[in-house]
């Protein structure tokens, strides 16, 4: 298997403070890596240095390398547009943008040009929408308000944005923690259906998501990687003290 994603060496600064350190680990390509760890570990910090989201902070530093398909995406004259375009993010809170159901998928498809007509933006909305399971349930509303769509049909919605501009990783920051159980199944479904033609590295404070959903694990502590193993081995035989303490709760 190859690997889509290599992180080495990898720190971060918020300014003078240090929220990552050191961190090195490989992600193959059509996996699902699960990033676990206490609040304030550094897991969200860690995900957005793999499409440059944390740019936007102006006291933000990298140090070390992110290569994705070969290429340094912090070498000088990357293309961050079309970085994150390949590399498209699913966020904690669905956020859709106060359009219609259908605007909101073809929001990207217009702003990067994608469409060749009308038909073929319709034919890519749509597409979109299926694979993110939720075609169905709007097909006949398709001109109404992303807004009143339930919670997990919007991050549904959300994800169907992120798919529709054909990226290859996608990154998710706790996307089903506002959800209810039923609503957090069908992501669940949902992601693991995606890796058959995405890379996905999802951050979930839930240990059984972790297990459930994703290929290998990562855990963090205090802005270090402690472990990074095959999520059974991870959950079953951990290689660490620390991890086990961690995933069976013997830790406060």
């Amino acid at each position: 298997m190859d690997n889509k994603i290599s992180i080495s060496n990898l720190n971060f600064f918020y300014g003078k403070a240090q929220a990552l350190y050191d961190i090195s680990l490989e992600i193959p390509e059509r996996e699902i890596v699960a990033f676990i760890g206490p609040s304030g570990c550094g897991k969200s910090t860690f995900l957005r240095t793999l499409n440059r989201m944390n740019d936007t902070i102006p006291i933000a530093r990298v140090e070390g390398d992110v290569v994705i398909d070969g290429k340094n995406i912090y070498a000088p004259g990357v293309d961050v547009v079309g970085l994150r375009r390949k590399v498209g993010m699913v966020f904690q809170k669905s956020n859709p943008f106060p359009k219609s159901i259908f605007e909101n998928v073809a929001y990207g498809i217009r702003i990067n040009g994608i469409q060749s007509s009308k038909s073929d933006l319709a034919d890519r909305v749509e597409k979109a929408l299926r694979d993110a399971a939720l075609w169905d349930e709007v097909k006949d509303r398709l001109t109404t308000s992303a807004f009143g769509l339930s919670g997990g049909q919007q991050q549904r919605l959300c994800i169907a944005r992120a798919l529709a501009v054909q990226p290859e990783v996608i990154l998710m920051d706790e996307p089903a923690s506002a959800l209810d159980p039923i609503a957090t199944q069908k992501i669940e479904e949902l992601v693991v259906e995606l890796k058959q033609t995405y890379t996905i590295v999802i951050v979930t404070h839930n240990m059984q998501q972790a297990s459930r959903v994703s290929d290998r694990t990562a855990f963090f502590m205090l802005g270090r990687l402690v472990e990074y193993n095959a999520t059974q081995k991870m959950f079953q035989n951990p290689d660490e003290k620390l991890t086990e303490d961690y995933i069976t709760g013997r830790f406060g």
